[in-house]
């Protein structure tokens, strides 16, 4: 069982990796590699103290949902993190990395919800019932990040760190699900005109809207329920990839506009 001083000191490493950009050693000494429960607490902490300091939650994002990004990690299962509006860069440019400690950047497809996702049964989330939920997807990029020196993780250390998030950004060509079907779109992410990472909607989860299913399920679970306005990062569609100031990403989704964001200082 981990104590609440452990917790405590595992929210005070992260949060000063994240105030001063200096990786810091893994959390796992202090929470161990099979608590999950104690490292969505040390998740907790850390964006309750965002929330003290001014930020709002916009949303969720959900993580290692492909088996190219588990591979990347050394995960074998999805995490779900929080999504803060001062996250949120879709409309800077060129985008700042002053916030980032060692940022790489996947596509995805976002969603936002038209209702809340809390029914009275756990049992009643099916892929139907959040389908029924979406008010429209749209093309995304995350800049996922890790406070963890050298991307070091366990599942414990990356859930902890609030699903390694970072930044994201978010399209203006948002679809309906009777325009889109998610499963079925091809993405590449280019940078700097050079593909870098591609893959498929069926990559996350077999369906994107398979990983909202799951999604919507945890936070049933753990009290704190999808809500209506909310924006759902689905995960990733292939690989991340390393990216640096003065790059020019684009991510190509099959069936909304090309995605194309500029990397600053």
């Amino acid at each position: 069982m981990t104590s609440p001083s452990e917790i405590s000191a595992a929210v005070e490493r992260l949060s000063t990796a994240q105030n001063t950009r200096v990786p810091c050693a893994a959390v796992r000494d202090l929470i161990g590699t099979d608590d999950l429960d104690a490292a969505y607490e040390v998740q907790q902490g850390l964006v309750q103290a965002r929330i003290g300091g001014g930020a709002r939650v916009v949303g969720r994002k959900i993580g290692a949902t492909s088996e190219a990004v588990q591979n990347q990690l050394g995960v074998d299962q999805p995490d779900f993190g929080y999504l803060l509006d001062d996250m949120d860069v879709s409309h800077d440019a060129p985008i700042s990395m002053r916030t980032l400690v060692q940022p790489r950047v996947e596509a995805e497809v976002a969603f936002i919800l038209a209702r809340d996702i809390a029914p009275a049964s756990e049992d009643d989330i099916t892929i139907a019932y959040v389908r029924g939920a979406v008010r429209s997807a749209l093309p995304a990029l995350e800049i996922v990040d890790s406070r963890i020196e050298n991307w070091n993780i366990t599942f414990t250390d990356t859930v902890a760190d609030n699903a390694s998030s970072g930044l994201f950004v978010v399209g203006d060509d948002a679809k309906s699900l009777d325009e889109i079907e998610p499963r079925d779109v091809v993405m590449e992410l280019r940078i700097n005109g050079e593909v870098r990472s591609s893959g498929t909607g069926a990559a996350c989860l077999g369906d994107p809207l398979e990983a909202l299913r799951w999604l919507a399920v945890q936070a049933f679970r753990y009290g704190d329920p999808l809500r209506a306005g909310h924006l759902i990062l689905s995960g990733a569609l292939g690989p991340f990839v390393p990216f640096a100031a003065g790059d020019r990403v684009e991510a190509s989704i099959s069936g909304f506009d090309t995605l194309s964001v500029e990397f600053g200082e």
